[in-house]
């Protein structure tokens, strides 16, 4: 029953977050899958580390194919370089079961969580316009020669 309430809590943060907020949260769950994966690799704990670390790593990879490389310029094409490299350091902490991989990475979101959490909250993004692929297309009527049909249920 907590499960479900901490679900529908996390779910209703999501959806009311702005993108800044969105990208702490990413980074706080990156934090905390790999302080999980240190301690179970601590515990020698191999299924639950590997689980950590792919979280882990499927975060890191969320953070990196939403980069804006169109508005961010070479800050955007920096943080594509250290997402791949703390992606390899991951995978290398997974496959050696090494502990220093995964430290370096944890020191690594740490620093760059810190620089988000330090981004004033009035701080928006700058609105793009919407792209027209996005937009309904307007419903035409049908014709008159086109007959419609009730609905009737079926059943087998």
């Amino acid at each position: 029953m907590w499960q479900n309430a901490h679900d529908s809590y996390m779910e209703s943060r999501v959806l009311s977050a702005d993108p800044i907020e969105l990208v702490k949260m990413l980074y706080q769950a990156a934090v905390s899958e790999v302080r999980d994966a240190r301690r179970h690799l601590a515990n020698r704990d191999i299924v639950q580390r590997a689980r950590a670390i792919s979280k882990a790593n499927a975060i890191v990879t969320e953070l990196a194919v939403s980069l804006d490389h169109e508005h961010g310029g070479e800050v955007s094409r920096g943080l594509a370089r250290l997402y791949d490299y703390m992606g390899r350091r991951l995978i290398e902490a997974n496959f050696q079961q090494a502990d220093r991989p995964l430290d370096e990475v944890l020191k690594l979101l740490l620093t760059l969580a810190e620089g988000w959490e330090g981004m004033p909250a009035a701080l928006k993004p700058e609105a793009r316009p919407e792209s027209p692929w996005a937009q309904s297309l307007p419903q035409a009527p049908l014709p008159e020669a086109i007959p419609t049909y009730e609905s009737h249920a079926w059943s087998f």
